[in-house]
């Protein structure tokens, strides 16, 4: 059946680019109402585009969560910083955002840049973590706004909800009118499998360290629903080294147990069900290096690209 909608009914596509770490997929988390990006403290931990829809009376508002962007030292950095970048075109609006506790960098310029080459849509600069600027510091978000050519720009904090209304309302003023993309009960495009994987990979970043995590990819290799109060997930935890097999699994297998037990949790809050969640770690040989690898663990490579 047809919905009626209001007549000036918005909707339309918002990217939402920056370095990593500087809080985009906590803001779409914060909209949308509910987990449907991983979080972590760790650099580059959203690795793939994915959609969180916000649907209101008067708006549908699809927020586009984009890996960091940053100077790629591997295949998976270039598939991520070309993930990011290959939104950039389609978007109804476009969110700069950056960490304003910290100073601006060259990295932020350079993105300021790419924004401006690829990009027509309209654009608003986010000065997250507002409520982590130092006292005295006030003057960095003009230095913010110096290397961009948005026409709007906000200081916000995603986490402590600090103008996040406003900059929404924002957002809505810009989109285009139209009908919504998706169902109203709809907040992510992204299949339940996938989902489950990244909460299993956010636990991973979330207990372990240094260079362990950006080496840990998660495939969900059986999803069945057995009953109507339990699912059975069984995933691969794929490391690039032998070495880091053994950290993942910890003393008597007591890393893995606690990966799995955080996991589960938040798997049975996404599914509402009980879950049986059976992990396993396998090693695939320098895996982040090899265009082959990257394709065999479900990364779409941009074309053109070669294996080293």
């Amino acid at each position: 059946m047809r919905e009626d909608l209001p007549e000036d009914h918005r909707s339309g596509f918002v990217a939402v680019l920056g370095k990593p770490n500087v809080g985009k997929s906590t803001l779409i988390n914060a909209y949308v109402g509910q987990k449907v990006a991983i979080v972590s403290s760790k650099p580059q931990t959203t690795r793939r585009t994915l959609r969180g829809i916000l649907t209101l009376p008067q708006a549908q508002v699809v927020f586009v969560d984009t890996p960091g962007l940053h100077k790629p030292r591997h295949k998976l950095g270039e598939f991520m910083v070309e993930s990011a970048a290959r939104v950039i075109p389609d978007a109804d609006v476009v969110l700069f955002m950056v960490d304003v506790s910290v100073s601006p960098s060259a990295d932020d310029e350079e993105l300021a840049t790419l924004i401006r080459q690829r990009g027509t849509a309209p654009c608003i600069m986010v000065m997250n973590k507002v409520d982590l600027l130092p006292q005295g510091e006030e003057a960095r978000a003009r230095a913010y706004e110096s290397i961009c050519d948005c026409g709007r720009s906000v200081v916000i904090s995603a986490t402590e909800g600090r103008n996040r209304d406003q900059l929404l309302q924002w957002i809505i003023g810009l989109l285009p009118p139209g009908p919504r993309f998706y169902p109203p009960d709809e907040i992510t495009d992204q299949p339940l499998r996938f989902m489950a994987a990244e909460l299993v990979r956010e636990q991973v970043l979330n207990y372990l360290y240094q260079e362990v995590p950006h080496w840990v990819a998660v495939v969900v290799e059986e999803f069945e629903e057995r009953r109507e109060d339990l699912t059975y997930i069984e995933a691969t935890v794929y490391v690039s080294k032998e070495s880091q097999k053994g950290i993942v699994i910890g003393e008597r297998g007591e890393m893995l147990k606690r990966i799995g037990a955080a996991a589960r949790g938040e798997i049975e809050r996404l599914l509402g069900t009980r879950v049986y969640l059976d992990l396993w770690v396998k090693v695939r040989d320098r895996w982040p290096l090899r265009e082959a690898a990257l394709r065999d663990l479900g990364f779409v490579l941009p074309r053109g690209s070669e294996e080293r």
